[in-house]
């Protein structure tokens, strides 16, 4: 008896380390073919070349050490890819699916809310299973719906889910989908996802970030949470004072904070809790606007920028050539702005992102 159960559990873990094999086989390949399609030429990627070359190779995503992962997520990530997906639904049920897989690793509370969003997108889908595509699934997009289903889910299984629902989500009305997308919806938002150097893990972000929000809501006045605000550049002996304060509030172990500001990354984390002071964020692209006639759709997007930073405090470049932005155009800021104003546009952001970094 014991020895068939130590059998079928060997079955089982096989099994299922075959499974995250292959699924990390398919990530690095997709991630592979998204580098390879970083134009070297775009002056963004330019500085990068060297990176982008390396990682456009299959090889160098056999084995991934720690130097090579902290290349990947500082230098490479935040460039422009022109890997063509102009289905902007599916990339956004691809976010969810990737939150999803990454809050069962992490095990995180926001795990059970993501969900229950995959659900709800699962059910719209039910009213659409006249379309032969959704009929095609449609016993997968029951089984979805089900409590039985989440048990002892996998990322294996996410991944399944993901590849057959991704193409369908366009059929769901927008009205009758969750609002699982958007991450500025008021001044101080529930839960703004960000990626930071130097911090251990995702679940000390949002831990940290659900004892300080209200903390940093009551000390608006203090002189570095103002300059934050207010974009306002940062000195050393502000970053001191600013990891005082949030040690004595209880907000984090002064290790856990001189870690993550030995990394450039407590001025950027607390600036994303706060958001920029609205006039402020307008301010900085007084520069940009000088002698300059724009069109509806150029003023539309700058105030979608100002929008975003009066939320989130910062943001990378890249994230002009992602959605919402590329509901102006599916090439971003690009097909909205000619490369010199993108150039300078870039140039603002960093500028914002470089008043919260020492």
């Amino acid at each position: 008896m014991y020895s068939s159960v130590r059998a079928k559990n060997s079955r089982n873990r096989l099994k299922h380390e075959t499974a995250f094999s292959n699924l990390r086989k398919e990530v690095a390949e997709r991630l592979r073919q998204e580098v390879e399609q970083m134009n070297v030429s775009n002056f963004i990627v330019r500085p990068k070349r060297k990176l982008v070359e390396k990682y456009a190779d299959g090889k160098a995503w056999d084995t991934l050490g720690l130097e090579e992962r902290n290349e990947l997520v500082g230098d490479v990530a935040g460039l422009p890819s022109e890997l063509v997906d102009d289905d902007q639904d599916a990339k956004q049920f691809d976010l969810l699916m990737l939150r999803l897989q990454l809050g069962l690793l992490r095990h995180e509370k926001s795990f059970t809310r993501w969900s229950k969003d995959v659900r709800e997108i699962a059910n719209a889908l039910n009213e659409k299973a006249s379309i032969p595509m959704v009929r095609a699934e449609l016993e997968l997009i029951i089984e979805v719906q089900t409590d039985e289903y989440w048990q002892d889910i996998t990322t294996s299984m996410l991944e399944d889910v993901r590849k057959r629902l991704r193409s369908l989500v366009k059929f769901i009305e927008k009205t009758k989908r969750p609002t699982i997308y958007a991450d500025f919806t008021d001044s101080m938002g529930e839960e703004t996802e960000i990626e930071l150097l130097g911090f251990d893990s995702g679940h000390n972000v949002e831990r940290f970030a659900d004892k300080t929000q209200q903390f940093l809501k009551a000390h608006e006045d203090d002189p570095t949470i103002h300059k934050l605000r207010f974009n306002e550049r940062l000195t050393k002996r502000d970053l001191e004072a600013l990891e005082k304060m949030l040690v004595e509030a209880g907000a984090g172990t002064a290790k856990y904070l001189s870690k993550v500001r030995s990394g450039s990354g407590l001025g950027l984390l607390v600036r994303s809790l706060v958001g920029l002071d609205r006039e402020a964020a307008k301010r900085a692209f007084d520069g940009f606007l000088a002698g300059k006639t724009l069109t509806a759709n150029q003023i539309q997007f700058v105030n979608l920028i100002v929008d975003y930073l009066t939320q989130s405090g910062w943001m990378h470049a890249a994230q002009l050539y992602e959605s919402p932005f590329t509901d102006f155009s599916p090439k971003g800021v690009e097909g909205v702005f000619s490369p010199e104003q993108t150039a300078q546009l870039v140039g603002v952001l960093d500028e914002i992102r470089a008043t919260a970094e020492i």
